[in-house]
């Protein structure tokens, strides 16, 4: 296949990052080792996925800011049009996930889930290299600088279970772990993007894992998105094909902001995503005024109300914020109650 130049750039980019991360794997050293394989396996997938985008002629440049898109976009365009597979985009943006963590914060990936992501990637960028632009990933990086672990791979459901028992034994009293053990934690959040489109790693989240954990919940109840996570593997050695698939069968839950037993499993992002409305925002979807809104929420209880209301704390402001529960009651409660009355003997 001819490309283009601007793609065989980025190609050529890709897999240079590629030998970074993998280089820095297999090294002796352990400082910023983690770290150093996390970034520049994102920035492999990032400019393998620019390059597919470039030589599918499709615009990497927003035209208002004149910059490149962002990783996410390109994952979005590439797995839209350009044939990247659910799996494939689900380990990169694992991988981005956790790059951010390590980047903007710290985690703590352990040496055998760190090894089963790595193999897996790899797996995926070369089956998305050889794909789209017919390019074999063993032309360019022997099979023998591969990542090499000592560590048989184990299940990944086996491997996470066993890192949320070894964040379990960190959080005991007298073991003054807690920052690995929240590095931990924050590492696993980050996991969830295998499964998920959107993640973000909020210290909301990281707390109630850590409150959950200390009061004795189980794996599936604090991660009940990397439970429908399964792999396959084949092959052995620097030959080991990883690929992380979505269990036959799992369950989709979906968790609500007012489910008190789940609270564990509440991740801020999906919060965020049901309580989308502002109050502004709810009073013109019903019709009526600000204040008029006020008066009307206060008669339906609806700010008291879990499935209808949460309050977000950004320092030391506090903004409720409503689902679409709070405008279905409300519209259903308009024809039904006298506005004037209400605005009449408001209180306050």
């Amino acid at each position: 296949m001819k490309l283009v130049r601007d793609a065989r750039t980025l190609k050529s980019k890709a897999i240079e990052s590629l030998r970074t991360a993998m280089t820095a794997f297999n090294s002796y050293d352990d400082a910023g080792r983690v770290t150093t394989v996390l970034m520049h396996s994102q920035h492999a997938c990032e400019m393998l996925l620019k390059a597919v985008l470039v030589q599918g002629k499709t615009k990497v440049f927003d035209k208002g800011s004149g910059k490149s898109i962002g990783f996410e976009k390109c994952l979005g365009l590439c797995q839209g049009h350009h044939g990247l597979t659910a799996d494939e985009a689900g380990i990169m943006r694992a991988i981005d996930a956790q790059r951010d963590a390590a980047q903007h914060w710290f985690v703590f990936v352990s040496e055998d889930l760190l090894y089963m992501q790595t193999r897996a990637l790899i797996t995926a960028f070369d089956a998305y290299l050889k794909r789209k632009l017919d390019t074999v990933l063993q032309d360019h990086i022997p099979p023998r600088v591969l990542p090499i672990s000592t560590i048989p791979p184990g299940d990944f459901e086996f491997l996470v279970d066993k890192e949320f028992n070894y964040v379990n034994d960190l959080l005991q009293p007298g073991r003054r772990a807690r920052d690995e053990a929240r590095a931990r934690i924050r590492a696993m959040l980050a996991m969830e993007a295998i499964v998920t489109d959107e993640v973000e790693i909020s210290e909301r989240d990281i707390n109630r894992i850590e409150k959950a954990i200390r009061g004795g919940a189980e794996f599936a109840a604090v991660f009940p998105r990397l439970a429908t996570v399964g792999t396959t593997t084949e092959g052995e050695g620097v030959n080991l094909v990883v690929h992380f698939t979505k269990k036959l069968g799992a369950p989709v839950h979906y968790v609500g902001g007012d489910d008190p037993a789940a609270a564990a499993a509440v991740r801020e992002v999906d919060l965020r995503r049901k309580f989308h409305l502002q109050r502004n925002e709810l009073a013109t979807k019903v019709g009526l005024t600000q204040p008029k809104a006020k008066v009307l929420r206060a008669h339906l209880g609806i700010d008291d109300d879990p499935s209808c209301c949460h309050v977000f704390e950004f320092g030391s402001q506090k903004i409720p914020c409503f689902s679409d529960n709070a405008t279905r009651r409300m519209q259903e409660a308009l024809p039904n109650v006298d506005m004037a009355d209400l605005w009449a003997n408001r209180k306050g």
